[in-house]
């Protein structure tokens, strides 16, 4: 039986999406599969990426790298934003790696560790965006006490990372060279990272100098552009999500119809509504209402009036529809369906976000292209 609302994820565009930007890098990739793989579901993101030759997996948190160790992945995996206090005892035990932003989680990492087991992990450097990392002024003290740490084996300096702003080309540029020259603080210190990873899908592509040898991606795998002047398809990425619905109800009305709450919209001529299952409370973006794009059948219309918590309406015009037809709210637009980033303008937002919330009613079903 069909869903009322469905999301398809093509896990074989995720792992071309790997292929292909490792081969443009020639770099490693760390695949970031945080927030539920960015809505596509983490687990399944992260097999398509390892099957596409990632060799990593980045998250956010322990418990998203726990929870892809509980269902069975064991490829790295590195987490780097920590509560104030976490332990991270259970980490160490399932051999995550753990971004180090501070003295005290440097500490904390060492103090996890076991007998026969140091802690691998990543020291994040601030070098500009001015969220968390190592400040520079901070940066001696923690590497020699990295290095100290690594020779008495409790940690084990994997890599040293940070994260550009993607402001301008000159900015990312002097954050490199913050980066770079933290570098080489590191090596005077001792250490001996095998990795450095700075670049995201943004600068992964745009920026070729701040590849590094290891690229962490996030948004490109999913098939998405980062960019607002080229799309998926320029970037040769195939995008993983489409995202359905089936039509609920179908009616005539004269002109002047109110539609939804608050009549923002009234039919300008007789006119067939139909109805798509889909609300804010299943992540789709109320601030779309009235603009976002629709593909029913072969037509290609537009949200009618308000978007509520669990439906909208489309106006059809004159366009043939059915209860139980399928409506695509967005896809690969190579093969017809409206782009999320037509979403994310409708919106006033960004194609990261329009895939990471929708919401758990939505069924996620795996394909394969």
């Amino acid at each position: 039986m069909n869903a009322m609302r469905e999301a398809r994820i093509d896990t074989g565009a995720i792992s071309a999406n790997v292929r292909h930007l490792r081969r443009l890098t020639d770099s490693e990739l760390i695949a970031v599969v945080k927030a539920d793989g960015y809505g596509h579901g983490a687990v399944r993101a992260a097999v398509a990426a390892l099957a596409g030759g990632a060799s990593r997996l980045g998250v956010a948190d322990i418990d998203e790298a726990l929870a892809l160790r509980r269902a069975g992945v064991d490829a790295p995996i590195v987490a780097w934003l920590h509560a104030p206090g976490a332990s991270f005892a259970e980490s160490a035990r399932a051999g995550i790696e753990l971004g180090v932003s501070s003295f005290d989680q440097l500490l904390q990492a060492a103090a996890a560790a076991s007998a026969d087991r140091a802690v691998g992990v990543h020291l994040k450097l601030e070098t500009g965006l001015g969220r968390n990392g190592i400040a520079p002024e901070d940066a001696p003290l923690i590497f020699a006490e990295a290095a100290r740490l690594e020779r008495i084996g409790k940690v084990r300096v994997i890599g040293l990372f940070s994260h550009l702003s993607n402001a301008s080309a000159d900015d990312d540029r002097a954050a490199l060279r913050r980066f770079r020259d933290a570098v080489a603080a590191a090596s005077a210190a001792g250490l001996a990272p095998a990795l450095r990873h700075i670049a995201a899908t943004h600068a992964a592509i745009a920026l070729p100098e701040s590849r590094l040898g290891c690229v962490r991606v996030g948004v490109g795998i999913y098939g998405l552009s980062p960019f607002a002047d080229r799309t998926s398809a320029d970037l040769g990425l195939q995008p993983a999500m489409t995202l359905t619905a089936r039509v609920a109800a179908v009616r005539r009305v004269g002109a002047g119809q109110g539609v939804s709450y608050g009549y923002d919209y009234r039919a300008g001529h007789d006119t067939t509504l139909a109805l798509i299952p889909l609300g804010y409370a299943d992540g789709v973006p109320r601030q779309a209402s009235g603009t976002g794009p629709v593909r029913v059948g072969g037509a290609r219309v537009r949200v009618a009036g308000r978007i509520a918590m669990d439906q909208f309406v489309v106006d059809m015009g004159d366009h043939p529809v059915s209860v139980g037809d399928e409506a695509v709210l967005f896809g690969d637009p190579t093969l017809g369906s409206p782009a999320a980033d037509e979403w994310a303008d409708a919106a006033a937002t960004i194609n990261y976000e329009i895939v990471t919330r929708i919401g758990p009613r939505v069924v996620r079903r795996e394909v394969s292209s």
